[in-house]
């Protein structure tokens, strides 16, 4: 069961991703996902009343983390 989960969220054709499956991809929980889209650390677009999250802002997060987390370190 949890292989077809991880097929559903690593599925590159997807345009736009759930909450909860971007979550899943970046290994945290949905509240605290919610939280990055509120707070606009994590890209998303409104469709109707529903947020998605295009699967690029789910990397683009990861990259920024990754820098941030580089610069944190020169400056040590």
């Amino acid at each position: 069961m949890e292989s077809a989960q991880l097929d559903e969220t690593a599925d590159p054709t997807l345009a736009l991703l759930t909450v909860e499956e971007a979550a899943r991809r970046l290994r945290i929980g949905r509240t605290l996902c919610f939280r990055l889209v509120g707070t606009g650390e994590l890209e998303s677009v409104p469709i109707g009343r529903l947020r998605r999250i295009p699967p690029d802002a789910v990397t683009a997060y990861v990259a920024r983390l990754r820098e941030a987390n580089r610069s944190a370190a020169a400056a040590a």
